[in-house]
């Protein structure tokens, strides 16, 4: 973020936000979050902004794509930001007809998310699971204290399992490995 403040009082924001209309005379941001409260940091009172009408999903589409071309980002806000994609793709992707799966399938939001952002399916579904953990394994992974394939597995147990386990590795001070 410091980073991002000392380009922005030399050169100013050179990617304008994108924002919407609400419907109240006001604007909702889209993306841009960061280069706005940077801005702010930056002591400047305006910012380049472009103005674009759309719909719910395609604004999340929109908000997840421009969070996933950050540099570093956590595998718990990958989690989050591939579970609203894959629901957004869903919504604008449902079908209203009854045609049978021999005349074509619905569509899959997993594989397309995953073509749009060159990942496996598999993958893409793998970092969704993560969104099950709770948040003191969430936290580890994205402290590396626990790994991706360890934290999946660990996905699949019931809330109260992971509770249990989670007091465990912290008595013992120490974490788990996929084996």
């Amino acid at each position: 973020m410091r980073k991002t403040v000392d380009s922005i009082r030399e050169y100013g924001v050179l990617v304008p936000v994108i924002i919407r209309p609400n419907g109240n005379g006001e604007y909702e941001m889209i993306s841009g979050h960061r280069r706005r409260y940077a801005s702010i940091l930056a002591g400047k009172e305006e910012i380049p902004a472009v103005v674009r009408e759309m719909d719910d999903d395609t604004a999340t589409i929109l908000m997840v794509d421009s969070n996933l071309q950050r540099e570093h980002i956590l595998p718990s806000e990958r989690a989050k930001a591939y579970q609203m994609k894959m629901e957004a793709l869903k919504h604008q992707g449902k079908r209203t007809d009854l045609t049978s799966c021999q005349v074509g399938t619905r569509l899959r939001a997993d594989e397309e998310l995953a073509k749009q952002i060159g990942e496996s399916a598999r993958t893409v579904q793998r970092f969704v699971r993560l969104n099950n953990l709770i948040p003191e394994l969430l936290d580890l992974v994205d402290e590396k204290k626990i790994a991706f394939n360890p934290a999946v597995e660990l996905s699949y147990m019931k809330p109260e399992e992971q509770k249990e386990f989670y007091e465990a590795i912290e008595l013992a001070q120490t974490t788990p490995s996929l084996s």
